[in-house]
């Protein structure tokens, strides 16, 4: 390594910005090199110093801890913590299940990246370990996977449900996400028991990755590696967005989406073609003027009154 260079600025940002080449070891963790858990208690340490009203609220949260799923472990047990559920039990559980399983190991550490890179109100690793309801969600959905994949379905429900009241973020514990995600400020999404993502997928608030009626077996969206989903998309039933899609905010995907391509619209129509290989790394979430002429053209009869004919409405919707 070079004297001059950071020991974090080796860490993940060559995966976060797109590029396969790199591959995180856990058996750095097991030699004790943690470039991203090196950052994080740098930061805290200078947050502290910058703050001293918030020096026990970061001791507690951070630099108490000897790893970053220790630290974790106790952010999301305080998060979730009630009654009848407390956070000594749920930490427990969440160190149970983070300190022996290695592709969680690589997760949380590759999503925080993600959130670090994608994200612009993440300000730095720590505030996203520490405040991050979107990052708190999917990391405590790992744990719930994790528990459902053993049969422990009651108490990874349970965790859905808690995640659910506390972040307002519902997934479902079987749903299979993949790695490098960010969920930005992630109010109001849904991922329903089928759902796929693939890794490298950006997810802006008011997604629905849902099902279309009352069947049952696979039923819920596949979403390719890259994808970006804008804010409050919606997504229904046993279809796929393609591998560096992009879907525009507010739209309604009915069927499947071409990869790299831009949908738009209720229900989404194909708008053009991305050179773009990871649009979700981009966070460019605008469908353009090419969409806002397309709509326009398919309004342009007159309307009367306020209200808009039966064909003017088979019109737009062609």
């Amino acid at each position: 390594m070079d004297g001059d260079e950071l020991p974090f600025e080796m860490g993940f940002e060559v995966y976060a910005k797109g590029t396969n080449k790199f591959e995180f070891d856990p058996v750095l963790l097991d030699s004790g090199y943690d470039p991203i858990w090196d950052a994080i208690r740098e930061e805290a340490k200078l947050e502290a110093e910058k703050e001293p009203i918030l020096s026990s609220f970061l001791y507690a949260g951070i630099l108490a801890h000897e790893c970053l799923e220790q630290a974790l472990g106790f952010v999301l047990a305080n998060r979730l913590q009630n009654p009848t559920l407390l956070a000594t039990q749920l930490l427990d559980i969440f160190n149970g299940v983070m300190m022996h399983d290695k592709g969680i190991q690589r997760s949380i550490r590759r999503d925080i990246q993600a959130f670090k890179d994608r994200d612009p109100a993440c300000l730095s690793y720590s505030s996203g370990i520490l405040h991050l309801k979107g990052y708190h969600a999917l990391q405590a959905y790992r744990v719930a996977h994790k528990l459902w994949n053993q049969g422990r379905t009651l108490l990874a429900l349970a965790l859905q449900s808690r995640i659910s009241e506390v972040f307002g973020i519902d997934i479902h514990p079987a749903a299979k996400i993949g790695e490098g995600i960010l969920l930005d400020h992630g109010t109001g999404v849904v991922i329903g028991e089928t759902a796929v993502i693939s890794n490298r997928v950006s997810i802006l608030h008011g997604v629905t990755l849902g099902g279309t009626g009352k069947e049952t077996g696979d039923r819920h969206p596949k979403i390719g590696e890259g994808a970006l989903l804008g804010a409050c998309v919606t997504v229904l039933g046993n279809i796929s967005i393609g591998a560096g899609a992009m879907v525009a905010a507010g739209s309604l995907v009915l069927k499947d989406v071409p990869p790299h391509s831009v949908v738009a619209g209720n229900p989404a129509k194909l708008i053009r073609v991305i050179d773009e290989q990871d649009p979700s790394l981009a966070m460019k979430y605008d469908a353009t003027k090419e969409f806002f002429r397309h709509v326009a053209d398919g309004y342009k009869a007159p309307i009367s009154n306020g209200v808009v004919s039966s064909g003017d409405t088979e019109k737009g919707h062609n």
